[in-house]
This record gives C-alpha cells, sequence and structure tokens, in this order.
C-alpha cells in the first residue's frame, strides 16, 4: 500500500479527547506554529539539559580525538601511550603496534574522528568531544521531531514522542557523556533519522506524483540517498546497517526491488570505503583489533566476560543478554551493605529519607547497575510501541510494520549476540541503535490513544527514571 501512515485514523479515545475545550486550546494553538520553531526549540531544550548535566565533561575516553589528531600529523597510528601533557595510557580498546613502539590502532569505524577533525584542526587535543555529542544529540532531537511529522500528523502526539525520545531514552545519557561509545551513537543516530526522513519524503513524493522516479529504469535517487546515509550510520556504529530491511519495505522506487536495489547500492558506497579503509590500514578487510582485544583485554578478565572460548560474535550469548536487556534490574546497595544494614558497624548511619534513599552516593536503597539496566524499565513507554506496531498492521500499513519490525529486530539480535552489552553503562545503550527505527511505532502508539494519561504517564516516569540515571552517572563517574 502506497498511502501516506499520517493518514492512520484517530481512535475514538483521542477524538473525544480532541472536543474537551482546554485540549482543543491546546491543540489548535501548537498547529499554529511553524514545526520548524518547535523543532528548533527542541534543540535548544535539548541542548541546555544535555550540556548542563553533565558541565565538568572530562572527556576521560576521547579515541577519536587522538585518531583525528593522527591524521592531521599524517598518520593512521596515534601516539600510545602517552602521559602528559594529554593523558592516554590508560585507554582500552588501543592495539599496540609492535613493530612501531609508541603507536596504536584504534578498531572504531572513523565517522566520529572525521566529525572531530575540524575541532581537533583548531584545539589539538583539548578538543572537547564531550560537548560535540552534547550538540549533536541536540541535533538528533529535531531530526526526530521531523522524522516523526512524517509520520503521523497528529502534532500533540509528535510532541509527546520526542519529548521521550529527548529524555525518556538513553539518549539523554549518551548525549551528556560523549565519551568514546557514546559519541558513536549519537553520531550514527543523526545519520539514522535523516536516512529515515530520506525514505519518508521519498514514498510521500512518488505518492504524490503518483508514479515511480527513477533513473536508468531501476534507481530511486532519493531512496538511493537513503540508503547512502544508513551506510554513513555505519561509519559510526556497525550494527546501523542491520537496519537495512526498513529501507526495503519504505522509501521510494515503486516496487521491493527497486526499493531494496536503491538503497542497497547506496548503503555500499561507504560500507565499501570502510573496508577498503580497513584493508589500507590493517591489511585485512575486517579490523583484527577487535580480536585481539578480545583475547587480551576481556577474556582473562571474569568480571567482563564469563566465556571466553566463546567467539566475539555467538548465539551462545543470546539468552544471558537479553536478561540484561529486558529485565536487568538497578542494584539495592542499603539492603546488602553491611555499612547500612549492620547497625554495629562503626561507620553506620541511619538511611537517609525522603530522595535520599534514590539519590545518596553512600547508602541509596537503590541505584543503577553498571552493567545496565532492562529497557522496560528505564523506558517503559517503548510499550506504546506494541500498539503502534498492531496499529500500522491493521490499517494496511503493513510494509511499514515489516520494515520496524525486521529493522529494530535485526539490530537487537546482532548485538545480543555481542559478548559485552555495554560497560560502565545506564539502562541498556545498545537500544541507541535501533531507538531511531522504534520511534515511529512508539509515535504511532500515542497517536493511537491521543495525548492523555495512558500516553503521558510513561513518558513521564520514563523521564524521571533518566534523569535519575543521568544523575548517577555523573555522580560515580561513570
Amino acid at each position: 500500500m502506497t498511502g501516506s501512515i499520517t493518514k492512520t485514523p484517530g481512535t475514538a479515545a483521542s477524538r473525544a479527547s480532541g472536543r474537551d475545550p482546554s485540549v482543543a486550546g491546546w491543540r489548535s494553538t501548537l498547529e499554529r506554529v511553524d514545526p520548524v520553531w518547535i523543532g528548533g526549540i527542541f534543540v535548544l531544550i535539548a541542548l541546555a539539559v544535555y550540556a548542563g548535566s553533565n558541565p565538568e565533561r572530562r572527556n576521560f575516553y576521547n579515541h577519536f580525538v587522538w585518531q583525528a589528531d593522527a591524521w592531521l600529523q599524517g598518520r593512521v597510528a596515534i601516539t600510545y601511550p602517552v602521559v602528559e601533557p594529554f593523558r592516554n595510557d590508560y585507554f582500552q580498546d588501543v592495539l599496540p603496534l609492535s613493530d612501531q613502539p609508541g603507536l596504536a590502532l584504534i578498531p572504531f569505524p572513523p565517522l566520529p574522528a572525521i566529525v572531530l577533525l575540524p575541532f581537533v584542526a583548531v584545539f589539538g587535543l583539548a578538543t572537547d568531544a564531550a560537548l560535540v555529542a552534547a550538540v549533536f544529540g541536540a541535533l538528533n532531537v529535531g531530526l526526530c521531531w521531523r522524522m516523526i511529522q512524517g509520520v503521523t500528523a497528529d502534532r500533540g502526539a509528535a510532541v509527546l514522542s520526542t519529548i521521550f525520545y529527548a529524555f525518556g531514552t538513553v539518549a539523554w545519557y549518551a548525549a551528556m557523556l560523549g565519551s568514546t561509545w557514546f559519541l558513536a551513537h549519537v553520531l550514527a543516530s543523526t545519520f539514522l533519522f535523516v536516512a529515515i526522513s530520506a525514505a519518508l519524503d521519498a514514498e510521500r513524493r512518488q505518492h504524490l506524483a503518483g508514479r515511480a522516479r527513477l533513473v536508468l529504469g531501476v534507481v530511486d535517487p532519493r531512496q538511493f540517498l537513503a540508503g547512502l546515509l544508513l551506510g554513513v550510520a555505519a561509519l559510526a556504529r556497525l550494527p546501523a546497517i542491520f537496519g537495512a530491511p526498513f529501507f526495503v519495505f519504505v522509501g521510494g522506487g515503486g516496487s521491493l526491488f527497486r526499493r531494496a536495489f536503491s538503497a542497497g547500492l547506496g548503503a555500499l558506497v561507504p560500507v565499501a570505503l570502510l573496508l577498503l579503509y580497513n584493508l589500507a590500514v590493517t591489511g585485512h578487510v575486517f579490523h583484527p583489533a577487535y580480536q585481539y582485544l578480545y583475547e587480551t583485554e576481556y577474556s582473562p578478565r571474569p568480571e567482563l566476560i564469563h566465556h571466553g572460548e566463546w567467539a566475539i560474535e555467538d548465539p551462545r550469548y543470546l539468552p544471558q543478554n537479553a536478561v540484561i536487556m529486558l529485565a536487568w534490574p538497578p542494584t539495592t546497595p542499603a539492603l546488602s551493605a553491611d555499612i547500612c544494614a549492620d547497625r554495629s558497624h562503626p561507620d553506620f548511619r541511619p538511611l537517609p529519607e525522603g530522595l535520599g534513599l534514590i539519590f545518596d552516593r553512600d547508602c541509596p536503597l537503590v541505584r543503577p547497575d553498571p552493567l545496565g539496566m532492562s529497557l522496560l524499565l528505564s523506558s517503559p513507554a517503548y510499550l506504546l510501541g506494541i500498539p503502534g506496531l498492531l496499529a500500522m498492521w491493521r490499517s494496511g500499513r503493513r510494509r511499514w510494520a515489516a520494515g520496524v519490525a525486521l529493522a529494530v529486530a535485526a539490530i537487537a539480535l546482532l548485538n545480543l549476540m555481542h559478548f559485552s552489552q555495554g560497560w560502565v553503562q545506564f539502562g541498556y545503550r545498545f537500544s541507541n541503535d535501533f531507538a531511531p527505527f522504534a520511534m515511529i511505532p512508539v509515535a504511532l502508539g500515542i497517536a493511537l490513544y491521543g495525548v492523555r494519561p495512558a500516553t503521558v504517564i510513561p513518558v513521564a516516569l520514563s523521564v524521571l527514571i533518566n534523569a535519575w540515571g543521568v544523575y548517577w552517572g555523573v555522580t560515580l563517574g561513570w
């Protein structure tokens, strides 16, 4: 079906809410405001919150700054280990070059270092990569708003959905922290949002024109662009490329084959460049540093990995990692630590009252586990995506439903097979890889029920929980 998702009908509940004078009033006001202005306001608010959440921004792990500096010095390998005036001797995830003492390779895809190049050219190793992450994280909020405009015509639902993404998911934690791994998440999300919007725009324009816009009879240029942007996202986070099923089912081209071929051709360009880069730098198509680090840095450490004989990507990790993603709870220091529970302990002091129970640094009743926390606990409003997905399917938008479901499932499955699920972190940071796709059914779920307690409460809970997680991440120096 080629109709626009924006035409999804509202439910009786959402239509009834529209008859309430107060609701109708703010909806009418919201409809009159230029969506560009709303997006701009979202970006400014998000930037203030992200940058203000972590004002010190220690940039403890800034691998990409060192990589950009190495490129500017005419090298691929970074200088390592260095102890002054800037330090990197404590870095994890580096591959020392035995034949070139004092140099090392980092295994991560290069997009974040490319983005940092102009900043490093001006500020050198003092570049504030975490601030760059906050800026791009705020931009992602505006891009999320823009994408949702192509998903639902319900302005109120779009606002609430954007609030959820900005402050109710671990996108907030990633953007405010901005260390090596989180900066990669932020930048991958940037290009995923743009890629998804490009595909939605391509399909909408094609539908309005009433025919496929083709070049050479096969390639749709807008769908090619969507695929190209998907490939660029993979230059920050490799799992992003597994969002490809979305572009098979959604976008311009007029048929499944043309959509897939156009997007696939576009994605092939940056992916091929990445493989050529790996080959030129290491002599291997796939960067060997991952296997080296797995064998030397992680496998001997039982606190990080218990199955060193398994592969980096191994289906046997699925059961234990699925528990982290869906069911892992926070810790309860006040119930287990002797200093809190034993009144005879010389350092005993009564449990704090009120908010101290969850914010007291030394003896909280509950605080995040550095291993992670269930996605359903940290962002319960994601559950609204289930009725949103069903609404797409039942309303005849089955291609969209299939594309979103397969993209989210493919990315999640790849990450769940990975030996590590992120350390140290609040929530489940790998959810950033599929969040742009997941926001489509969430927005439609909110539009289905309308802006009322059934949708506002889970979004509000998500925001409060992520604020709590950000507080602890900064407080504990994660």
